[in-house]
């Protein structure tokens, strides 16, 4: 392979807990795309990379871990504070308990061929912030690094150029990890048909896709000249 191009794989949160049928947090047909990641697993990218949502049970964006009557899962909103710094604040959604340490949710579902993933990645282990990149929390100043996942560290560390990024869900953890790895410095791109949206509306997966493209992230197709150049590459 071109020692200028090292292309990585990221597989976002492909777990039961975001899958139907029984998911806890389940979306729309995300079950469907497992054909297409295990296709895209069997090309020659330096880094094939998992992660998983991994939460501890009072974690700070589960519903039931806030007082009524603000506790509605996909309803209500929670202000959540820098560890390190109270002056810089998010606004979160809060969600059903989901994709907890140890439970059937939190695993990787069967159909993913693990046997290609060269490294998991679990995040969201911080019960104090939310975290839906792969990368890091949302805060910057300070950066939370007892939330941090060392990802980058581990991109940086096997020469990746560009990352490819998949999995579930394109509104939320798929877009903050793509526009995660441009900060940090990768060509980044979003694969259209290996993600599915919690919202597919216009609301929800057509203002992703303008947020991503703004932040200087590519939205590419499998037939794409983007996934051409990987295929093209030699083995590794």
């Amino acid at each position: 392979m071109n020692n200028e191009y090292k292309p990585a794989l990221l597989i976002v949160d492909f777990q039961e807990d975001f899958c139907p049928p029984n998911g806890a947090l389940a979306v729309a047909e995300g079950r469907s795309i497992a054909p297409i990641i295990n296709d895209l697993l069997r090309l020659p990218f330096v880094q094939k990379i998992a992660t998983k949502d991994f939460h501890p049970p009072d974690h700070v964006s589960f519903a039931s871990n806030h007082p009524e009557p603000h506790n509605k899962p996909f309803k209500s909103f929670v202000t959540i504070p820098n560890p390190n710094n109270i002056d810089e604040t998010q606004i979160s959604r809060l969600w059903p308990v989901h994709c907890v340490q140890g439970t059937p949710g939190a695993e990787l579902i069967p159909e993913l061929d693990i046997s290609r993933v060269h490294m998991v990645i679990e995040k969201g282990q911080d019960a104090r912030v939310e975290m839906y990149s792969a990368f890091e929390a949302p805060f910057r100043n300070p950066v939370v690094k007892e939330a941090s996942t060392g990802l980058a560290q581990s991109l940086r560390n096997a020469g990746v150029t560009d990352v490819f990024v998949v999995g579930l869900a394109m509104d939320y953890c798929v877009r903050s990890t793509a526009i995660d790895a441009v900060a940090e410095g990768f060509k980044t791109y979003v694969i259209i048909e290996a993600t599915k949206a919690v919202d597919p509306s216009e609301e929800g997966w057509g203002k992703t896709v303008k947020e991503l493209e703004s932040a200087g992230v590519s939205l590419v197709d499998l037939a794409g000249e983007e996934l051409g150049k990987v295929r093209l590459a030699e083995d590794v």
